[in-house]
C-alpha cells in the first residue's frame, strides 16, 4: 500500500509539496512526511490493531505532535478501499481543497 501512495506522493506530483518516505525523525520512522507543511501520514496494517501497538502508537503520535508536526493515519485497506477519500485528507492536511 506504501509504494501505491508513494506514487501519488513522490517528486511533487501531490500539489507541488515535497514528501519524503520511510523518514527518521527523531527515535521514529515516518512513511512519508512533508518538512514543509510539518504533515506525517502514516499508513496502518492490522498489526496496528493489537493493544500493545495501539499504546506504541499513541505515544508515538504524541511525541511527533510534540516536535510540532501533524499526523494522519489511514487504514492499508483505506488506500485500497477509499483511495480517493485518502488523497482527499492529505489534501486537507496540506491545507489545499480536496479534488
Amino acid at each position: 500500500m506504501e509504494r501505491k501512495l508513494w506514487q501519488e506522493l513522490r517528486s511533487r506530483r501531490f500539489h507541488a509539496f515535497k514528501f519524503r518516505r520511510q523518514q527518521p525523525i527523531g527515535p521514529y520512522i515516518a512513511d512519508f512526511v512533508c518538512f514543509d507543511a510539518k504533515l506525517i501520514v502514516e499508513l496502518d496494517g492490522g498489526q496496528h490493531g493489537l493493544a500493545t501497538n495501539e499504546a506504541y502508537d499513541a505515544a508515538r503520535t504524541a511525541w511527533l505532535e510534540q516536535e510540532g508536526f501533524r499526523v494522519l493515519r489511514f487504514w492499508n485497506s483505506d488506500v485500497i478501499e477509499n483511495f480517493e477519500s485518502v488523497l482527499g485528507e492529505i489534501a486537507l492536511g496540506l491545507g489545499m481543497k480536496p479534488w
